[in-house]
């Protein structure tokens, strides 16, 4: 007997998004339909198949017993069929190989979205970590050891292109723990003026380096630099020791401890802002690809917690 037409890829996803929601509304709204039409889709599948495949009730949905084994038979071959065509597009793209992505130490755990949409969507792609230290931020990108990297803003070289802002978050100073500064709620960037402040070498541009940390506190004094450290935990071997204190971004109080350090609030720093950066002229597939996973996902900055 014939049941009317055949059914669409996009039929089937409507059946197993609903079948994951349960709810009308919400199925609508995640794959950006109408109701109207989710239902007229169901509805279709349904007479296909010759029974009900959802129980509706003004309170709720559930899948039948049919329809629950027909989730079960289309789940893995809907997942075989997106494979097969994302394959094919990153095939036709050029989207193959690996992408070398610089991180600075455990920030690269706030990408992890990012990176598992990407390889989604692009299964014949990879995404290896590269680190790499404030020190020399754009050397891995210039010298082709990184094809992008996350780099707080601003970043103003004429080589490099910068995509939107990912994330945001406020800043904490890196003391001592037996410092005075350690007992106090905040601090402020007035403080700096009086202690020793972390030198990073001379192959971080100033421009970059002292958005995090200044020449001089907001009133124009000037703030010393001290011992000289060019990797992160360097950079805490110093505190640690008293020698320096240093600004830092608040995402370290989550992923880092060291025994001797106290982190405080700065209540009067600017926020950091982080995003992709590559080199303007090498904007391959893999880079493209992964920047446009990026905006997907997050298409307003995002606070880091």
């Amino acid at each position: 007997m014939d049941r009317g037409p055949g059914i669409e890829l996009r039929d089937i996803e409507i059946f197993l998004v609903l079948a994951e929601e349960l709810h009308f509304g919400r199925t609508a709204e995640r794959l950006r339909l109408s109701q109207a039409r989710v239902s007229q889709s169901i509805g279709k599948q349904e007479r296909r198949v010759g029974a009900p495949l959802f129980e509706r009730t003004s309170r709720s949905v559930r899948l039948t017993v049919i329809g629950a084994r027909l989730r079960d038979d289309l789940r893995q071959g809907h997942d075989l069929i997106r494979a097969a065509l994302a394959r094919a597009e990153s095939t036709a793209r050029g989207v193959l190989g690996t992408l070398r992505l610089g991180v600075m130490g455990a920030l690269g755990h706030e990408l992890a979205p990012v990176v598992a949409a990407f390889r989604d969507k692009h299964p014949d792609a990879d995404v290896r970590f590269v680190e790499f230290h404030f020190s020399d931020p754009f050397a891995p990108l210039r010298a082709g050891d990184t094809d992008v990297q996350l780099l707080w803003l601003p970043v103003r070289e004429p080589d490099l292109a910068v995509g939107p802002p990912l994330f945001t978050e406020g800043r904490v100073l890196a003391v001592a723990e037996d410092s005075p500064l350690a007992l106090h709620p905040s601090a402020s960037l007035e403080d700096l003026a009086d202690r020793s402040a972390l030198d990073p070498g001379p192959d971080v541009p100033a421009y970059w380096f002292e958005s995090m940390l200044p020449a001089a506190t907001p009133r124009g004094r000037p703030i010393p630099r001290g011992p000289r450290a060019t990797t992160f935990h360097a950079v805490l071997a110093q505190v640690a020791a008293g020698r320096i204190v240093c600004p830092l971004n608040a995402h370290v109080v989550r992923y880092y401890s060291h025994p001797g350090i106290a982190f405080v609030p700065i209540h009067d720093a600017p926020a950091t802002e982080w995003s992709l950066v590559w080199p303007a002229a090498r904007a391959t597939p893999l880079v493209e690809a992964f920047t446009d996973a990026a905006r997907t996902l997050f298409p307003q900055p995002v606070p880091l917690r």
